[in-house]
């Protein structure tokens, strides 16, 4: 695939494929950014932020990101700008420059989409309680398409919800065998289950 520009909107959290990010956009270099997004109905990458600050110029950041579309807007009632997102593809970042007004862009090349991979028996227990979480989510979650049976899918919605570091997430989204990350994700859960703390 041939490489392209995208803006990016670093972060110390991770945006995985199909799963839902809500962001409050209050720099003017990203209220621009959603402006003309929203205007080309074009995507930005969210990269997960190694080491700096979020506002201003991220010192270092990972070298996968996530395509994100704005898929909802609306005024916060603080009157910052609220969006709402849901992960693409994801990308890999090949360098990446600083305009004028600090936007960061980046020259990327998309990666294969995961695999659809059947959830092994051994790991339904992982869909059973997403199953009973998902519900729990709140409004972020509410309307996201889910695939239960798929082990990528199962492995990147438990990613956003256990008690992660940002470097275990981004581990998980560098990761391309979808097995290799459900069965991570498994043995993450089973440190965080009640049972582990006793």
């Amino acid at each position: 695939m041939a490489a392209i520009t995208l803006p990016l909107f670093p972060l110390h959290t991770v945006l995985f494929p199909g799963g839902p990010l809500a962001l409050r956009i209050f720099e003017p270099r990203y209220v621009d950014m959603v402006r003309r997004c929203t205007r080309e109905q074009s995507s930005f990458g969210v990269v997960a932020i190694l080491e700096g600050a979020e506002a201003g110029a991220a010192a270092r950041i990972a070298n996968v990101a996530t395509e994100a579309r704005i898929v909802d807007f609306d005024a916060l009632p603080d009157g910052l700008l609220g969006i709402r997102c849901l992960g693409g593809g994801r990308v890999r970042v090949l360098r990446r420059w600083q305009q004028g007004d600090g936007l960061n862009l980046a020259e990327v090349q998309p990666l294969p989409p995961s695999p659809a991979c059947a959830l092994p028996v051994e790991f339904a227990h992982l869909a059973d309680l997403l199953r009973d979480v998902m519900p729990r989510l709140g409004p972020l979650y509410e309307g996201l398409e889910t695939r239960y049976e798929d082990a990528g899918w199962v492995a990147d919605r438990w990613a956003e919800v256990l008690p992660l570091t940002p470097q275990q997430k981004l581990v998980l989204l560098e990761e391309d065998d979808p097995l290799a990350r459900v069965a991570q994700v498994a043995a993450w859960s089973a440190r965080h289950s009640p049972a582990a703390e006793e």
